[in-house]
């Protein structure tokens, strides 16, 4: 590394060209590089969504679900299918190894499903495959004048939809709430009877009508003509006087009306309204499409008069916002460096130099980020944050120690050459080692690989770029600013040469200590409860009000309002939408639910806790004690601040499951932080079957009339101002009891008859939710935890499990929140043990000693104090981003025990090791202090600054980070010499026996 500093010297211009060229190549790489709320993640997940309105969950399990999955069993590359089914609606949700090419296996899933023939009614399944890059950039709520009619209402609807379809880079657009108009045709069954008249008569009213047709060609009135006839019904009026029968008009025997029709119900702050959601292009930029959106909004506020619509979140602003934020940071970061620099040096020529090498480092990394195709996100950003303040540690290393030189001797090249290459060989081994830590990163597995690598990568190239600039510009600037120099000679303080030298006496006394420290921060790790991602800074929230599948739609409607009022009236509450039901656009979107559940978003004002709101609503759901309501903070990295835990129960025998379930459920219950335990088969709902005598009727026969007595009917379209209006035939009969369902009179062989007399009429509790794993029945038991507690919590439900006395051939498997996290935990542990490994072969390599290696490597405990200490000192649960904050410790921490043992391998060349070890510490005080309290400083902002949500660069990562440098740097000085000279101990006992030998006659004389 010499040999770049040599050069650098030789050719001055050309490394001052470069440095233009570098912050220049910065610029424009920042301007270039596409701006992003998360890094590009393919998810290697395929969705398979049905839709049947009417089926109960048992009919679309049978009929559905069991023929979606027969048909991709044997998909290729698939590893597991899980799917669900319930009342009209089926999902099925298949999981593809790594190396699967998506694009290829949705198109072989969308064959497949293609060719199914499923029952009438059920809609075609929707395929779809998910990555970050289709997350919704904007949200738009649309409504319209009230002068405006229907039809004119529903083409100012298709108008919109154009023009946002035309917002260069949009995607996806879904509609939620969005009514259309129909004509109602509801049959007066008395008049009907009176007039002995047939219900069939209504369903072909418009047969033969609304036609168009050409009847030939004749020479009239010596010109050839072509004759056409057709037939056009235009209005209601014209509708209602059709003729039913001789005499007898359609208004006579039905109620001939216009009415909506909603597949779901979308409410705004408490108002209908239609809600649009906008995805981007997979390769459109979201900043610049969400521009064009909200360019096009205000554009048909006045191209299209009639509408109000109205942008209400827009993601690309939240991309803005949180890169702006990131950079604020940042640059804090970069300014508290300076003043810590500036403090320690007192020479603001040699800061100036330092400084350097933050913006020139910064450059070369956004060039090398638009280089390897990663976008400006708040991970990449997240990842300078947190390197800022290491930045500057390689260059400070290298100016403190010029600094000292100058200060002793002349001020010449060689001197600065010198000095430089005096702690080359230090900061390339400690560059070296952090960006070793980031390596193992690649082998993380799928979605966690595609959020970390991003991160890590950044990280590397800043180092990395500020490696090379520390060994290049700052000691050609050193040679041009500290000319002239006169300055006090620096010594290192006597008291601390003292207290190094007491304490290498007394080894024993330190090592202890360290060791009941290191032992007891241990301790109080495990003990300390692991939580959920901290959402407390949320600004969005997520509720579900979910109500038994046999409560009444209208009840469920009306029990949503009332807590959506009661979410409106919170003064911290910006805006509110209310949805539910399943649309045909959700189902594209894989995105359906159960009809009795009701589904709210929730938008926070600015610096709102979002725990304390969560904590308010959720204490709602005592006014609905037949409901469950669920409260969660978005976040759009993790999923949400979810602390459910599932627990699947398999098996071949459905008794058995169900039994193991209900075994399951009672010692859940028994769990402290268990809030509540319930499972899929808990929740009923009654379905009624009629089951028929062959010989008295056909069943196509009897289902067919039943359909048409119990549901509405399609019998045709009219034009009316220009709009096709579907005209529906609705219910002739409405039976309330299971009386009234028996006495449906249908046609037989003996005339009209009650459905009793060919049919047997059964009531039974069927579940309202299926589970299928791998086209096989299984249990689901969800139980929610206190979200602080989630890893006691998890611990107790395994133990509860584990307990548990299974039936022969039952199995059951946790999973969740609990086991994501602990998947999570896990993953970043072997990440650890394989980067601890590589720093160790770093070092080795650079030392050319297993032993010296060793005694860097016992800064890593030292870190651990500091860090858990930092935790229990802010009361923070540790985390994910924790644990990751104690991942990059392993590079930060070893960089200052690297330092000090280079020097201790200079100075062994000319001094004893116990005297080597004093120097070095009383010598390397001050860079390893300046670059570890620079660290601290430039990591404040992240302390105490708010996060984004999404964002692995939280409080508790700073915390972390801050509290483990902190205790490793003051730790260093004292136990690292320690081990080193007992590594060496028999070499180091051997010279102080000497000396002691050496001093002996002199004394004597």
């Amino acid at each position: 590394m010499s040999k770049l500093t040599d050069w650098s010297f030789r050719n001055k211009a050309a490394v001052i060209l470069i440095v233009i060229m570098a912050l220049a190549m910065g610029v424009v790489s920042y301007l270039r590089l596409p701006m992003e709320f998360l890094p590009a993640a393919n998810n290697p997940q395929i969705t398979v969504t049905a839709i049947g309105p009417g089926y109960d969950a048992k009919a679309m399990e049978g009929q559905v679900t069991d023929k979606l999955e027969e048909a991709l069993m044997f998909a290729k590359g698939k590893t597991v299918m899980f799917s669900s089914s319930g009342t009209g609606y089926a999902q099925v949700n298949l999981n593809f190894d790594a190396k699967t090419d998506m694009k290829e296996a949705k198109l072989e899933v969308e064959r497949a499903v293609a060719q199914l023939p499923l029952p009438q009614g059920v809609m075609p399944p929707f395929v779809t495959h998910y990555n970050t890059s289709m997350i919704p950039i904007a949200w738009i709520t649309l409504t319209f004048d009230g002068e405006l009619s229907e039809q004119q209402k529903d083409e100012k609807l298709k108008q919109f939809q154009t023009e946002l379809q035309k917002t260069e880079g949009a995607g996806v657009i879904t509609t939620m709430g969005q009514s259309a108009l129909a004509i109602h045709l509801t049959p007066l069954t008395d008049k009907l009877a009176e007039l002995n008249i047939p219900l069939q008569s209504l369903m072909g009213i418009l047969q033969g009508r609304g036609i168009s047709a050409s009847i030939g060609e004749r020479e009239i009135d010596g010109a050839a003509g072509n004759m056409t006839v057709y037939d056009e019904v235009t209005s209601l009026e014209t509708l209602r006087g059709l003729p039913v029968a001789p005499g007898i008009k359609l208004s006579d025997v039905a109620k001939v009306e216009f009415a909506k029709e909603q597949e779901s119900i979308s409410r705004m702050n408490g108002k209908d309204a239609i809600l649009f959601t906008v995805s981007k292009a997979s390769d459109a930029n979201a900043v610049t499409v969400g521009k064009g959106i909200n360019e096009t909004v205000e554009r048909v506020k006045t191209d299209i008069p009639g509408i109000e619509p109205s942008v209400i979140l827009s993601t690309s602003d939240s991309v803005v916002s949180s890169v702006n934020s990131m950079l604020r940071e940042v640059l804090l970061g970069a300014l508290f460096a300076t003043i810590v620099i500036l403090l320690f040096m007192r020479n603001f020529r040699a800061t100036i130099v330092t400084i350097v090498s933050i913006p020139l480092s910064l450059g070369i990394t956004l060039y090398l980020l638009q280089l390897s195709g990663v976008s400006l996100n708040i991970i990449t950003l997240g990842g300078v944050a947190v390197a800022v303040g290491r930045l500057v540690d390689d260059s400070i290393v290298v100016i403190e120690n010029i600094y000292r030189r100058l200060q002793k001797e002349p001020f010449s090249l060689t001197v600065i050459k010198d000095a430089t290459k005096e702690v080359a060989g230090a900061i390339t081994a400690s560059t070296l080692v952090t960006v070793a830590v980031f390596l193992p990163m690649g082998l993380l597995r799928g979605t966690l690989q595609a959020f970390l690598l991003p991160f890590a990568l950044t990280v590397a190239y800043s180092l990395l770029a500020s490696l090379l600039v520390a060994l290049t510009v700052v000691p050609l600037l050193s040679g041009l600013l500290l000319k002239g120099t006169k300055e006090k000679p620096h010594e290192g303080s006597p008291r601390i040469s003292a207290f190094i030298r007491w304490n290498l006496k007394h080894k024993a006394v330190a090592l202890t200590i360290a060791v009941v420290l290191f032992a007891g921060s241990i301790g109080a790790y495990i003990a300390m409860p692991k939580g959920a991602l901290d959402s407390s800074s949320a600004e969005n929230v997520t509720a579900t009000l979910a109500f038994p599948s046999d409560t009444p739609r209208e009840t469920v409607l009306e029990a949503g309002k009332e807590l959506e009022a009661y979410i409106m009236a919170d003064k911290s509450v910006k805006w509110v939408l209310l949805d539910s039901g399943n649309s045909a656009d959700m189902a594209k979107q894989g995105a359906v639910s159960s009809p009795t559940q009701v589904n709210y978003t929730i938008d926070l004002k600015p610096d709102v806790d979002a725990d304390l709101f969560i904590a308010n609503v959720k204490a709602q759901s005592e006014h609905y004690p037949d409901a469950s309501l669920t409260v969660n903070a978005i976040d759009l990295m993790m999923g949400g601040g979810s602390s459910t835990i599932n627990i699947d129960i398999t098996g071949e025998d459905t008794a058995r499951l169900d039994e193991t379930a209900q075994s399951l459920i009672a010692a859940l219950n028994k769990v402290d932080g268990v809030l509540k335990v319930q499972s899929n088969q808990e929740e009923k709902k009654p379905v009624y079957a009629f089951k028929v005598d062959p010989a008295k009727a056909a069943g196509q026969d009897v289902a067919m009339q039943l359909q048409s007595l119990l549901n509405p009917l399609p019998v045709g379209s009219i034009r009316v101002e220009g709009v096709n209006t579907p005209v529906m035939l609705q219910p002739a009969a409405n039976p309330g009891t299971e009386a009234a369902l028996k006495n449906l009179t249908i046609m037989t062989e003996n005339g009209p008859q009650p459905v009793s007399s060919v049919t047997e009429l059964s009531r039974t509790e069927e579940p309202s939710l299926y589970y299928h794993k791998d086209g096989k029945t299984y249990v689901r038991v969800t139980a929610e935890a206190e979200p602080s507690k989630l890893s006691i919590v998890g611990a107790d439900i395994n133990k509860a499990v584990n307990e548990l006395k299974l039936p022969e051939g039952v199995k059951l498997s946790v999973g969740g929140a609990s086991a994501d996290q602990m998947s999570d935990f896990a993953d970043l542990g072997v990440t650890a043990l394989i980067s601890i490994g590589l720093v160790y072969l770093i070092m080795v390599l650079a030392f050319k000693t297993l032993r010296a290696p060793l005694a860097i490597m016992f800064s890593l405990p030292l870190a651990a104090i500091g860090a858990v200490i930092g935790l229990l000192i802010s009361g923070i649960t540790p985390d994910f981003t924790a644990m990751f904050g104690a991942l990059m410790l392993i590079g930060i921490v070893v960089t200052n025990a690297i330092v000090l043992i280079d020097r201790v391998k200079q100075n062994e060349t000319s001094m004893p090791i116990r005297e080597a070890l004093i120097e070095a510490a009383t010598t390397r005080m001050r860079p390893i202090v300046m670059t570890a309290v620079a660290t601290i400083c430039a990591m404040l902002p992240l302390l105490f600054g708010s996060h984004e949500s999404g964002s692995i660069v939280s409080q508790s990562l700073a915390i972390v980070v801050i509290g483990g440098l902190t205790a490793a740097t003051l730790l260093t000085i004292v136990i690292v010499p320690c081990i080193y000279e007992l590594l060496f101990f028999r070499a180091s006992r051997k010279e102080r026996r000497v000396a002691q030998q050496s001093l002996a006659p002199q004394s004597a004389q």
